[in-house]
């Protein structure tokens, strides 16, 4: 390894020719425009910004390629590779060639003064951008010479390192208004700061054409040194390119077209690294995904494929439709990893799908995957599998052990916590309440996951009367079992009436009337009796208040209590709950 130094401009000449170019496991952009604007902004400090990783090569490329973000076709052969500096060189392209479509970079003409402390404030501004429904671009002033100038500030990209003279000059030109002497002092000023851009030195480390492919991953891998690390995925996608000549990055574009749903749950990278690992026996944790035999993976990918997209339709079975409603993530890659196993006779696959329910369910509802949930998976997974292909009980699988993994009690049910929270037994209270129907009490339409979009998450008991006049904490009226997801205009309407007041109101607009409510506060899960409920503003004496408005809640939390339970026991013993019965 040598190293060598190299100036912005020649690195430029490099990029636009195509003589440089990144091998394709190579991430994508990944630093923000902070970064970026600080990059920029050490560079007209005369400040190190690091050092690149280039592999040199000869008549055969090791890897296949792809240019930097922005840059033009390739027109040269390709003579190296850039293994690491891809962030910064994309972001110098990128910036200075105003190649960011909601954001446009500035530079501050006059530099700033040192603050108090002595540091020196950042030089570069950014102007966040963006189009009107016409498609014209805002803020209007950062493309009028003239506004931008009188805020002293000048685009960065007329500090591009190549010959942009005529261009400057124009600018400049406008900016002042047809001042001759003022647009040569703000020429001149915008040349030195070009200068100090052409010449700043970017240096690199160079492998020579004599290093083996092998060698130069390992040494990307070991030596990536960007500003946002190298996670396990990218490590692992240029391990995969060099074992098996395919791209990950394009197999994973692929995955994104074909189940775009996927991704509104988890990250797709994420999930298929851990079907993988359980595929091999192994934990769905960084730990094994290092250990992967590769070429398997590439093998078995349409079968991982399949995995992962089964896994997305059996939760949409469930009407759990995004990751904001999913109880457990866990429960996931065992889904995607089981498919291959699943019998494709109708019976039989009718009594597995049964099994998979139960298991989606119980592992929502019970304590399962609190603790250790990467191994406890694995544990599942293998009875599961063992299971599904006749090779073991259904009762070996630990998920299923109801001494350790009892069902919730009404009592916990009742504690369980406001569902927009990470708690995972309130989110499972949601979620049943969905796959009961989760109808709209004012428009009558059913929970899907197009108008989840719409939905809020609104106090069955208003949250304000329970608190001011109830006397009750946060914690005690923000609980799953108060929680109705409903559409915005509902939400709004209701606001902090009380339960009588608004079914009444309800039930007179409703055209069927009253049966109507009841079967749509019954797609909720939620008792209609125990809402008919109010006048609580008619009790003079503030305690006799307080004690009907806490009797009223109690009563309905444990009817609704005893009514999810049997919904969740009916999920958690595999039946196709409302279908089948509770």
């Amino acid at each position: 390894m040598e190293a060598r130094d190299r100036s912005v401009e020649a690195w430029f000449n490099r990029v636009r020719s195509g003589q440089l170019r990144l091998p394709r496991f190579q991430r994508f952009e990944a630093w923000d425009y902070e970064n970026i604007a600080a990059l920029i902004d050490s560079i007209l400090r005369d400040l190190p910004i690091g050092s690149t990783l280039v592999l040199e090569i000869g008549e055969r490329e090791p890897f296949v390629t792809r240019p930097l973000a922005g840059a033009p076709a390739p027109v040269e052969r390709c003579t190296e590779h850039l293994l690491d500096g891809q962030q910064r060189l994309t972001a110098l392209w990128r910036s200075l060639h105003d190649l960011y479509d909601d954001v446009t970079l500035f530079v501050q003409l006059k530099a700033p003064e040192p603050d108090e402390d002595g540091t020196a404030p950042s030089r570069i501004t950014r102007v966040k951008r963006w189009l009107n429904k016409d498609g014209r671009r805002f803020p209007v002033w950062a493309d009028d010479a003239v506004q931008v100038y009188s805020r002293g500030l000048a685009p960065v990209s007329l500090l591009q390192p190549s010959d942009i003279s005529a261009r400057r000059q124009q600018w400049c030109d406008q900016a002042v208004q047809g001042d001759l002497q003022a647009s040569r002092d703000l020429e001149n000023a915008l040349r030195d700061l070009q200068e100090k851009m052409k010449r700043f030195n970017l240096p690199m480390l160079v492998l020579d054409v004599a290093t083996k492919p092998a060698t130069a991953l390992d040494v990307f891998v070991k030596m990536n040194t960007s500003a946002v690390p190298l996670n396990a995925f990218d490590i692992i996608v240029a391990q995969f390119e060099a074992r098996t000549g395919k791209s990950m990055h394009d197999l994973m574009i692929d995955l994104r077209k074909k189940c775009p749903a996927l991704e509104s749950y988890v990250s797709p990278e994420q999930i298929v690294l851990q079907t993988a690992a359980l595929r091999a026996d192994r934990t769905p944790a960084q730990a094994s995904f290092f250990q992967l035999d590769l070429s398997d993976v590439a093998a078995a990918w349409d079968e991982i494929f399949d995995g992962v997209n089964w896994a997305v339709q059996v939760l949409e079975e469930e009407c759990i439709f995004d990751g904001q409603r999913l109880p457990t993530v866990t429960i996931m890659p065992v889904l995607a990893a089981l498919h291959k196993y699943m019998p494709k006779k109708l019976d039989e696959h009718g009594n597995a799908r049964a099994t998979i329910r139960s298991y989606v369910w119980r592992s929502s509802i019970t304590s399962r995957y609190e603790n250790a949930s990467a191994t406890r998976s694995l544990q599942d997974y293998r009875g599961l599998r063992d299971f599904l292909a006749g090779t073991g009980a259904r009762n070996a699988v630990p998920v299923f052990n109801d001494a350790d993994y009892p069902l919730p009690s009404v009592e916990e049910l009742i504690q369980a916590g406001w569902p927009k929270r990470r708690e995972t037994l309130a989110r499972a209270v949601l979620a049943a309440s969905i796959k009961a129907g989760a109808i709209d009490i004012a428009d009558g339409n059913q929970a899907t996951r197009q108008r989840l979009a719409n939905r809020e998450y609104h106090h069955v008991f208003p949250d304000s009367l329970l608190r001011d006049d109830g006397g009750l904490s946060d914690r005690e009226s923000s609980r799953a079992l108060n929680c109705l997801l409903i559409t915005m205009n509902t939400n709004r309407n209701i606001s902090a009436k009380e339960p009588l007041k608004y079914l009444s109101e309800r039930i007179d607009r409703a055209d069927l009337g009253e049966p109507v409510v009841r079967d749509r506060l019954r797609s909720h899960i939620v008792p209609f009796e125990e809402l008919k409920v109010g006048g609580y503003f008619e009790i003079a004496s503030p305690e006799e208040r307080t004690k009907k408005i806490r009797a009223d809640y109690e009563a309905f939390m444990r009817t609704r209590a005893d009514m999810v339970r049997a919904s969740l026991k009916a999920l958690a013993e595999g039946r196709n709950w409302p279908n089948e019965g509770a």
